[in-house]
């Protein structure tokens, strides 16, 4: 691992550690602000409460507690508008960084993300909250830009290889994070703050730990990373002998997944851009839909839940750092998102059938269960980074022309930071619209048509990868 990889790496995990602390408070941060102003019945929380509880009674009315689910699928609809408003920003942070260079954007972002946990910090109203979730959607650029710096110093033999850390990173943080954030909750705050009559959030111990974490992001980040825009790391020389480095080789003749001209690069761009949105959009759903299924047929408890999910990161890691890394430059990376989207097809088979075994056989559903899970740590060290890695080769190695000093590339839309920007937005889209549709599903029709109807979706994705990795390498003379 290179320099510029490695401070990547720590700072991801810096960032996403960030990120995953305040995962498992929704409903418990919601269900206090409800507490709170459960006088103001014309207050935002109480308005948004009740349009909730609208929607959620067209589809599902629970035998009791409606109001717990309520506060669950509001917690649930936060996620989604943070996907929202960054499908809409990661063009734009995208654009900038090609425009004024990765670390400077970068660095502006962070600025935005600590003003999010400072304003979390006091939030004494749902409000205020909000709002704090309404700026870090819009600033939390780093795992964007960290993709867009990693495509800036590796070749295209080497990227994928590269890209898996940001994909380690993600697991890492998964599992080590909502724990943690869980634990610091449950700790008072000292006598000295809340005596002083400074009135903070409930939750202020996790939101300092972000706000801690995040500071030293930004500090570590302005002293160790350099600015990669327009320094494309160089090819190394191989002989026709060497291994290619993506698809094959025959004959002296290394197969990459670059394609040949600017319209067909551009083309490649759009169809994962497709295939991004509506993979999120199925795997979203199913995330978010996993919780309701423990919940509602196994009644399982917060700690068990943490130890479903906990356990599908650490898999995940594991066949990130371990398979991945070392089987895509051999693989390829469309058929390595070919393998994570089948893996992802038949656990929601095992999820379809699983609810059937529930009471005549509740040993067999939780093996299935448990055989759904490994299927999607599959999938989630496999998929996102493979076509993430995908459309990296498609853009421009932007660089600089020295009497200028501005960025010189083929064309606008294939500029890396936008392209890769508009790359992330599809996907953040699909996490915006997934989930939603997954719940109205899941509490209409049902769990196992939920995950029939998502499973044959997916196997039509497989179908559509298959014709999308097929016939769309070219290759390129190796010296």
């Amino acid at each position: 691992m290179g320099k510029v990889e490695r401070v990547v790496f720590l700072s991801l995990v810096l960032d996403l550690f960030a990120f995953t602390i305040p995962l498992p408070l929704f409903p418990r941060i919601i269900e206090w602000y409800t507490k709170r102003e459960s006088s103001d019945l014309n207050g935002f929380l109480s308005r948004t409460l009740s349009l909730v509880s609208g929607f959620r009674s067209l589809l599902y009315k629970p035998s009791s507690n409606p109001q717990k689910w309520d506060i669950v699928l509001l917690g649930g609809l936060m996620g989604s508008v943070f996907s929202a408003l960054q499908w809409f920003i990661s063009p734009y942070i995208g654009s900038l960084s090609d425009k004024y260079g990765r670390k400077r954007v970068l660095l502006i972002t962070m600025i935005g993300n600590l003003l999010s946990a400072i304003v979390w910090l006091q939030s004494t109203s749902f409000a205020s909250y909000l709002l704090s979730r309404v700026i870090g959607g819009l600033s939390e650029g780093n795992v964007q830009l960290a993709i867009a710096i990693l495509s800036d110093v590796t070749t295209p033999e080497t990227r994928a290889k590269a890209l898996a850390h940001v994909g380690i990173a993600f697991a890492i943080c998964f599992c080590i994070g909502p724990p943690i954030g869980a634990y610091f909750a449950s700790r008072p705050l000292p006598r000295s703050i809340t005596a002083s009559g400074f009135e903070l959030n409930v939750y202020a111990g996790p939101a300092a730990l972000t706000l801690v974490l995040l500071t030293l992001e930004t500090i570590f980040l302005v002293f160790a990373l350099p600015e990669t825009r327009g320094k494309a790391a160089q090819k190394p020389v191989v002989n026709g002998s060497a291994k290619a480095a993506v698809n094959g080789k025959t004959n002296g003749t290394a197969r990459t997944s670059r394609q040949a001209t600017v319209a067909e690069r551009l083309k490649m761009l759009k169809t994962l851009q497709r295939l991004h949105f509506l993979f999120l959009g199925i795997f979203s759903g199913v995330e978010f839909t996993l919780t309701f299924l423990t919940f509602d047929l196994f009644d399982w408890n917060n700690k068990q839940n943490g130890t479903l999910i906990g356990s599908i990161g650490i898999i995940s890691a594991i066949l990130q750092g371990g398979y991945v890394r070392r089987a895509m430059s051999r693989v390829g990376e469309g058929k390595m998102a070919l393998r994570g989207i089948s893996s992802c097809a038949l656990g929601l088979i095992f999820l379809t059938i699983l609810p059937h075994f529930v009471e005549s056989r509740p040993t067999i559903a939780v093996r299935l269960l448990q055989a759904a899970a490994v299927c999607m740590a599959m999938t989630s060290a496999t998929v996102v980074n493979s076509l993430t890695a995908f459309a990296s080769l498609q853009t421009d190695d932007v660089t600089v022309d020295s009497d200028t000093g501005k960025a010189m590339k083929e064309h606008p839309d294939l500029a890396k930071g936008k392209a890769l920007g508009k790359f992330r937005s599809s996907g953040q889209l699909g996490r915006a619209i997934g989930p939603l549709l997954a719940c109205a599903s899941y509490w209409t029709f049902g769990p196992s048509l939920t995950y029939a109807v998502s499973a044959v979706a997916m196997y039509a994705l497989v179908g559509y990868m298959r014709r999308v990795t097929r016939g769309t390498t070219v290759t390129a003379k190796t010296q």
